[in-house]
């Protein structure tokens, strides 16, 4: 136990976190002794690291074989969680595989067995059909955003896949919606329900009304995005051509925005987040696909552009701000001859000035062909910028550090001058192309 404890404190000093919240040390004592758990906690609130936590103390070291199974809804989930567990540093090893992404990719790293496999029921049910490793030692099942890995899309392929797991001692379930029905087929007998959503004081969200005069409710978009001001946001769509319809509008006034759905191209998604990230697109416009499972900073505000379908699409939608103890606000858009949804309450309409707003600091997204493979720290990269760059501190915004590139924010007006001063320039004895992030 001592051992245990002594682990955990070395595991959250790696990633930053001075102390676990009452959700997670709940989490972390319940899935330690408990063979089923239903996790229910809004979005943000840290359940991935309540469920890793518990799960990295009981592995074995001794072992070369999978482990454990995460299965989850979507790529961009399954890399933030593989991220998650190598910055942990426990020594095991994990791979998130998932559609979007060469197969061959795949095969190569499996080759050497991780403990811990992550992945989208579509390509670990590909891999279970290629029979690549063993699936003998897989105790232990976490499926993380169960309301949407167990929905009608995927149960075919779940079920296939857990009934090839004779050996599963412990399952773990996560959501941030409760009420959902959990199949048969998923064994979940007695399980203990930890139920952190009915803490409904918790939140600091603010849901308000934004009435539009016109039916695409473009030019009220715009005023409202005016009205708020430099803060970061997203805008949700229900459908990827509303995204190009608003992101034509956005071209005309100048709005510094970025696009998300499952039409893009993983490392376009990928490069879209950054940007986002990094300061350098105040505004993401998406589908409900970035509702969940992404990995960005605490926002201001969302946007409900087209209404949701579901009370679980508003929610999740709405669990993207006012996340663990930040405010935050839910914009509904709507049109004056648009009834509202039944879910959606009939707030006091917010009254939008139409005074615009200050401008914020431009930013721009440099990229660097060297990562961590080429022995390259954000440090370096820091030092390139200052020494030959010649910036200042302030000038040097949001660096994210990748396998075998990095992506650097640095205000719009030096973008140009930096990439011909660093272009080609040694970075840790590697010479590295800087240029302009194309989108």
């Amino acid at each position: 136990m001592a051992n245990s404890i002594r682990n955990q404190h070395d595991i959250l000093e790696k990633l930053n976190i001075a102390a676990l919240n009452p959700m997670q040390q709940e989490a972390i004592a319940i899935i330690g002794k408990t063979a089923n758990t239903v996790l229910l906690s809004p979005t943000g609130t840290g359940k991935t690291l309540a469920f890793l936590l518990p799960l990295i103390d009981s592995l074995d070291a001794e072992l070369m074989e999978v482990q454990a199974l995460i299965l989850l809804p979507s790529r961009e989930l399954a890399i933030q969680i593989e991220q998650v567990v190598r910055n942990m540093g426990s020594g095991f090893k994990v791979n998130a595989v998932y559609g979007g992404r060469p197969m061959s990719q795949d095969k190569l790293e499996l080759k050497h067995t991780p403990a811990i496999l992550i992945g989208t029921p579509g390509r670990i049910a590909d891999h279970f059909s290629a029979e690549r490793f063993s699936k003998a030692s897989i105790k232990t099942l976490i499926l993380d955003e169960f309301d949407k890995t167990l929905e009608t899309g995927f149960e075919k392929e779940m079920n296939e896949i857990i009934h090839q797991l004779p050996h599963l001692t412990k399952r773990i379930l996560t959501s941030a919606t409760q009420g959902v029905e959990i199949p048969r087929f998923v064994g979940l007998e007695t399980p203990t329900i930890l139920n952190y959503i009915k803490d409904k004081k918790a939140s600091r969200l603010t849901v308000g009304t934004v009435v539009a005069p016109d039916k695409n409710k473009l030019q009220t978009l715009v005023e409202l995005l005016q009205h708020i001001g430099n803060e970061p946001g997203i805008i949700f769509c229900n459908f990827k051509d509303s995204i190009e319809h608003v992101s034509a509008y956005f071209d005309q006034y100048g709005i510094n925005y970025t696009c998300f759905s499952g039409g893009m191209e993983q490392r376009d998604r990928e490069r879209s987040l950054i940007k986002f990230r990094n300061g350098t697109c105040q505004v993401l416009v998406a589908t409900d696909l970035a509702a969940r499972g992404i990995d960005i900073p605490e926002i201001q505000f969302i946007v409900h552009y087209e209404l949701p379908r579901t009370v679980e699409e508003f929610t999740h939608r709405n669990g993207r701000t006012a996340r663990v103890k930040a405010k935050g606000t839910a914009y509904v858009l709507q049109w004056e001859k648009e009834r509202l949804p039944e879910f959606i309450e009939k707030d006091q309409p917010i009254v939008v000035s139409k005074k615009s707003a200050h401008k914020p600091q431009l930013w721009e997204t440099l990229f660097i062909s060297g990562g961590r493979k080429d022995k390259i720290s954000k440090g370096d990269i820091a030092g390139l910028f200052f020494k030959q760059g010649g910036i200042n501190k302030d000038q040097l915004g949001v660096i994210e550090l990748k396998q075998d590139c990095a992506f650097v924010a640095v205000p719009l007006s030096i973008a140009s001058g930096l990439v011909e001063k660093l272009n080609n320039t040694r970075l840790k004895k590697k010479k590295v192309r800087v240029n302009i992030l194309q989108s």
